[in-house]
């Protein structure tokens, strides 16, 4: 069965907390949510002016909140730039402290990703070792912990098929899969159709984003992706892709969540969203009935 959930990314510019976050899910009968961490102290978090989850806060006390608005965290984002040169003493710590806080939450599913431009420096090879020794100090804490480390498509190594095939089979582990996002593999120029059926069968979380038609034509292929879709998704160049991949998603039984990532405007936009969303899932989860 497919779910909806969303990222709270969506409520960044209206300054929400993620209590204000869970309020917005369960009134809009939405169970599932994704958010950023944060490894430290924010004093804009500490305010409440923040829509994500501080590494210091009790994750049972939260958990505890979380069931009493009946909603799950699908996924939390510990999205770091693997690729950058301070990724294995910065990059590293930070997934494999939100694995342990994420167990303790009641979340099995982090999300990584590497940096919108090829490191100054370095040969893509010697990126791709480092990135390979840092997934594999990851995934020996994620293993003890159940935990499924996710790499999304969001930089310049990610969004390209053939370095993507390479992370993906780092090692032969059920605890190393895809975040598939529609939004950042069309903008990065790629063909998100084409995308999600070369890895559909390591896909165990999705991002849902559309695309404006002013930011596609003035930045597709010049950017690696973008962090919530500045349209209504269902009203950009995108929606026909996002259809396309919920066909896929329902060729191969997918049993997850599929996440919302769109501009909040304090609600209305991404209400749009949920509903365009909404009936796309209904219509996947009726096929997908009718396969059983």
């Amino acid at each position: 069965m497919i779910e909806i959930g969303f990222h709270t990314d969506a409520f960044n510019s209206a300054y929400w907390s993620f209590e204000r976050c869970l309020e917005w899910a369960h009134r809009n009968d939405v169970h599932w949510i994704e958010c950023g961490t944060i490894d430290g102290v924010s004093w804009i978090h500490g305010l409440g002016y923040q829509p994500h989850i501080a590494l210091w806060e009790d994750p049972l006390a939260l958990r505890r909140k979380m069931d009493d608005y009946g909603i799950r965290l699908s996924q939390l984002d510990a999205a770091f730039p693997l690729s950058l040169p301070n990724a294995p003493s910065l990059g590293e710590t930070y997934i494999t402290n939100t694995i342990r806080w994420a167990y303790l939450a009641g979340c099995d599913h982090i999300d990584t990703t590497d940096n919108y431009s090829k490191p100054e420096g370095q040969t893509d090879e010697q990126a791709l070792e480092m990135m390979k020794r840092i997934y594999g100090n990851a995934l020996e804490v994620a293993a003890r912990y159940n935990m499924t480390i996710n790499i999304e498509p969001h930089g310049y190594y990610t969004t390209k098929p053939e370095f993507m095939e390479r992370m993906l089979n780092f090692f032969d582990t059920p605890h190393l899969r895809m975040n598939m996002d529609t939004g950042n593999t069309y903008i990065a120029g790629q063909d998100p159709v084409a995308f999600l059926e070369q890895f559909k069968n390591k896909v165990s979380h999705v991002h849902i984003k559309d695309v404006s038609q002013s930011l596609a034509a003035s930045m597709r292929g010049e950017l690696t992706g973008i962090a919530v879709s500045h349209t209504a998704i269902g009203d950009g160049v995108n929606a026909d892709n996002i259809k396309k991949c919920f066909d896929i998603l329902v060729d191969t039984g997918y049993d997850g969540v599929v996440s919302i990532e769109c501009e909040g405007q304090g609600g209305p936009m991404i209400e749009k969203s949920l509903a365009w969303v909404r009936e796309v899932v209904d219509d996947a989860n009726a096929r997908l009935a009718a396969k059983n």
